[in-house]
């Protein structure tokens, strides 16, 4: 861990040994891993010559000893090779040859450095005690072994590296040990055990869409910075071979993200260059002709460290059990980090994703629930509902600290995503019969195009006064997004029948005169300004206002939207009475996304808005090795947009508001025994205000659509920590989701469902590589469920049976 990272954590080690917590409040480097009892005997050592920092890191790793140390202590030193049978105090002494430091054994398991003014001399190994190792690791967080389901700080509520226990809102970490147990290979499979979200099913499955805390989302952002769906189109799922966690701020996040969602925000953290050379491979196989190869490296280029490198890869081929539907995708990142000197970095990164798919729109209703039909039953058409496209971001950035106390960090980014297919189109569902016939209504998009630019800066400061302490944050964002786009509108319905389609083998005629080009830019600024208080006894308290500037323009017409602005504040404070124990309580608003959804007439819809109180606790028992939040909150939002059934326009609500309670539970329970679990009951999710200006009433007072009253999951697994069974793991768990509406009229219902998941995997080492097989089986029981609909009439299947089978080699 960190130098500041102890920093920040020293509050919680008062009921340790005091000198171990003096010692721990400063450490910068704490490194050890499970493992069985073992005794001060030789053991086998493979560590080349490095730096001392990541020679440390691997004797730590590989003698299950707990190793103390600070940065500044190994800035710049290096380590010869060791490489054979000795015992620890062996190699920990041929480490430190000539460094200027000896080894000192402050308990059975954990050892600090000393400075010495001469070679370091240590006792020789028989004077010393048997050392027993039963133990659990620290870790880095981005520890490429970081076998831990709970992280201990997250920084997309506060943009810094703050303890979770210390934030006064609810925030949820997915971390890389779940993501590998699931085998995550999609976004919506990454969320499904946090409480509140819900997986969606917009835009015809072809990107990513959630409903938090009963609004819907179809926005995520990448290491805090929006990548927004513009028009909810020109765009895919989200690759997640570069995921280092996922983070989910509960409720509005407006003050540092300016246009968010009212319901949360989905926040992906990827992957960083390490000083520790690491080098993973991943093959995985699975039902419907899942082919998917990843590739993960990392490590130094330089003998100093100053510029280092991460590269991932992946490549999937797959089928699906919808028919027509494959995916074929290529994905590329690369990182580059310069350490230019000790206070100032840079890096420099690249996506870049190439895909093919097939567009799902689903089934419709009959009568009140969904048609009962196969469920690998695909009614649009092979041949019209290409998605093929290559996505490009580039990204720069910087930080300098001007000294322990300020900190600079500007970020560039920029993406384009560009669809080129002439048979790519979309279709709505006209009411279907009880004979199964109906009309489908297409409109096609030959050529597609999103244009995005990101920028921030953001300046930290810790501002000591007496008692007090101030982690102040000020900050400035700018977006620019552009979206072009080639529209055949047909007025034509094509009939067919649901229960016996028929597939056009062509690409239908479009009426010249209905086609068009429909080109729009958005651009926006925000300043803020964020102060983080931390009072005696336990106090924090948080402040901050947000002020956003956004305007929209047709590029066709060349006119120009009124601007919208808005100011928004946010504030909560904490009460952390004991290590283990916060009460909380926070209210923030919302300025919504994106105003680019257009209704018959062709106007903009107003921006949206929102507010939220939310109140909480949390813990951290079994020695801090379990966290929970259990929260309660009260969200509105006004102009809310809707689609229009039969159409592609939206029209806005005048407010709608949800009330719940959610728990989510993560850590180890056991040794070996690690636990996800959530549950999220919400009586209260309703349109609450829907009069036009006629004084007409339209959906006012119904519930809104794919808000469930009951959620809940539970995901835990098992590796056996010693023994003959030594190195297996097993899981299980289940989702279980309650009936939702399955549009604003709350004229049709999609039944809920219970899902049951297991995995099984055996860890064990060959030569100098840890080799993981392990095989996942999601819906074990094959039950038929709906994920999700797209707030109209297009019903999305849950997936029947599926295996996933996968090797993996670390080294």
């Amino acid at each position: 861990m960190t130098a500041n990272h102890s920093k920040r954590r020293r509050n919680h080690n008062v009921m340790l040994n005091c000198a171990t917590a003096l010692l721990a409040a400063f450490v910068g480097g704490s490194y050890s891993i499970d493992s069985a009892r073992a005794e001060a005997l030789p053991r086998t050592y493979h560590i080349p010559a490095q730096s001392l920092n990541n020679a440390l890191m691997k004797f730590a790793s590989e003698s299950s000893l707990t190793i103390l140390f600070t940065a500044d202590q190994v800035r710049g030193l290096s380590s010869e090779a060791i490489e054979g049978q000795m015992t620890p105090q062996q190699a920990l002494e041929r480490l430190l040859r000539g460094s200027g430091y000896r080894f000192r054994f402050i308990d059975q398991n954990t050892v600090t450095l000393d400075k010495t003014a001469e070679t370091p001399t240590t006792p020789a190994p028989d004077t010393l005690p048997p050392v027993s190792v039963i133990g659990k690791a620290v870790y880095d967080a981005t520890a490429p072994f970081n076998p831990d389901y709970k992280l201990p700080n997250a920084s997309t509520a506060t943009k810094t590296d703050t303890p979770i226990m210390e934030t006064p809102f609810s925030v949820q970490v997915v971390s890389k040990q779940v993501l590998q147990d699931r085998q995550a290979v999609r976004l919506e499979k990454a969320l499904e055990y946090v409480s509140g979200v819900v997986q969606g099913g917009f835009n015809q499955q072809t990107s990513d869409g959630f409903m938090v805390r009963g609004f819907q989302t179809t926005n995520y952002y990448r290491d805090g910075t929006l990548m927004p769906i513009s028009f909810a189109l020109a765009s895919t799922k989200r690759e997640t071979a570069n995921l280092e966690s996922v983070e989910v701020l509960k409720g509005p996040g407006s003050l540092l993200y300016g246009r968010a969602e009212p319901g949360g925000v989905i926040n992906i953290v990827t992957k960083q260059p390490l000083t520790t050379p690491y080098y993973s491979m991943q093959q995985q196989v699975g039902s419907y002709a899942f082919y998917r190869t990843t590739v993960d490296a990392t490590g130094p280029l330089s003998s100093d460290d100053s510029l280092l490198y991460r590269a991932n890869l992946s490549y999937e081929n797959s089928g699906s059990n919808r028919d027509f539907v494959n995916t074929d995708k290529v994905f590329f990142a690369p990182v580059l980090k310069w350490n230019i000197s000790p206070r100032t970095q840079a890096s420099f990164e690249l996506e870049y994703q190439h895909f093919n798919t097939i567009q799902d729109i689903g089934i419709p209703p009959i009568g009140n629930r969904p048609a009962q039909v196969a469920r690998n039953r695909n009614l649009a058409d092979p041949f019209n509902s290409q998605w093929n496209g290559d996505s490009l971001l580039l990204g720069v950035n910087w930080s300098h600290e001007f000294n322990d106390r300020w900190k600079i960090v500007n970020k560039f980014l920029t993406q384009r995503v560009d669809i080129d297919n002439a048979y790519t189109s979309f279709a709505t569902f006209e009411p279907v019969l009880s004979d199964g016939n109906f009309n489908l209504k297409t409109i096609s998009f030959p050529k597609q195009r999103n244009e995005n630019y990101f920028t921030t800066v953001n300046l930290l400061g810790k501002i000591e006064h007496a008692q007090l302490t101030h982690d102040v944050l000020f900050g400035f964002d700018y977006m620019n997004v552009r979206y072009m786009a080639n529209i055949n509108n047909s007025s034509a319905l094509w009939p067919n029948n649901l229960f016996n389609p028929v597939y056009q083998t062509s690409t239908p005629a479009f009426d010249p005169a209905a086609q068009f080009t429909y080109s729009q830019t958005q651009s926006w600024y925000g300043l803020y300004f964020q102060d983080q208080i931390t009072l005696p006894g336990g106090w924090h308290l948080m402040g901050g206002l947000r002020y956003d500037n956004a305007n929209l323009r047709d590029n066709v017409s060349g006119l120009d939207s009124p601007g919208e602005d808005r100011v928004n504040p946010r504030g909560g404070v904490l009460w952390q009475p004991m290590p283990w124990l916060s009460l909380y309580g926070s209210y923030t608003e919302n300025f919504g996304v994106s105003n680019s959804s257009f209704n018959a007439d062709g106007h903009n819809l107003p921006p949206q808005t929102g507010q939220q109180w939310e109140t909480g606790v949390k813990t951290e028992l079994l020695d801090g090795k379990l966290r929970s939040t259990l929260s309660y909150f009260d969200l509105k939002q006004q102009n809310l947009p809707t689609s229009i059934p039969g159409s592609f326009y939206y029209r806005a609500l005048g407010g709608a508001e949800t009330r719940g309670i959610e728990f989510d539970s993560t850590g180890e329970i056991l040794p070996g025994w690690n636990l996800i679990a959530s549950y999220t009951y919400m009586p209260f999710a309703k349109i609450t205000k829907d009069v036009d200006s006629d004084g007409n009433i339209g959906n006012q007072g119904h519930r809104l659509f794919a808000a469930p009253e009951h959620v809940g999951s539970v995901w835990n697994t098992y590796e056996f920590q010693q023994g003959q069974l030594q190195g297996f793991k097993l899981g299980a768990g289940l989702v279980a989701v309650d009936q939702r509406q399955g549009n604003p009229e709350n004229t049709y219902q999609v039944p809920g469902y219970v899902t049951l998941n297991l995995m099984t995997g055996y860890q064990t080492r060959i030569g100098g590589s840890k080799v993981t097989a392990q095989l996942n089986a999601d819906n074990i029981l094959n039950k038929t469920y709906f994920v999700g609909t797209n707030s109209a009439n297009q019903i999305q299947f849950g997936a029947p049976l599926s295996l996933m089978g996968s090797v993996r080699v670390d080294f």
